[in-house]
Order: structure tokens, then sequence, then C-alpha cells
């Protein structure tokens, strides 16, 4: 997750407006509702905004962190890397 999240913030502008920064936001979503959802079961997980393509990364690191905070098995864990590595390819970064 950092190093895709690294690769973000180093990014040339034009290849975040490509679509670079809409998969990370997508990402973080992502993310994010699995986080909610584990510490809140039963609640209607909020949606993450959209705060920018270069808030990207960013929002990418925040959501993993809070997520990899309530993982409880392995399976969980592999999932969660499988997500951001299928992110990072479909970003090109």
């Amino acid at each position: 997750m950092d190093q895709f999240a690294d690769r973000l913030r180093a990014a040339p502008q034009s290849r975040l407006q490509r679509g670079a920064a809409a998969e990370a936001l997508e990402l973080a979503r992502e993310l994010s509702r699995r986080a909610q959802l584990a510490e809140r079961p039963g609640h209607e997980p909020l949606r993450m905004p959209d705060a920018g393509m270069f808030a990207a990364a960013d929002q990418v690191t925040v959501a993993a962190h809070d997520l990899a905070l309530v993982l409880k098995s392995e399976t969980e864990i592999e999932e969660a890397v499988r997500l951001v590595a299928d992110a990072q390819k479909r970003a090109g970064v």
C-alpha cells in the first residue's frame, strides 16, 4: 500500500488525470467501507469524499491503515493486499 501511495505522490498530474487518482479514490473508498463494516456491523458505511486528485494517495494511506487495525484473519489481510495490487495495476503507477 505504501508503495502505491508513494507512486501516486510521484506521478505527474497528467497521469493522475488519466485515471490514476480516480482508481486510488475508488480503492480508498472500498478499504474505508470494509473498515467501517468491520467496526460497526449492521451500520451503513459513510462514503469517503473526493478530496481531489492530489489527495488520493493520502486517502489510500488513511483508509488502508484504518482497515489494517480491524482485520482479524490472514485471509482478510491477503484480500486487502490483493485489492491494493489490482488497483495499482489499473492505475498504471
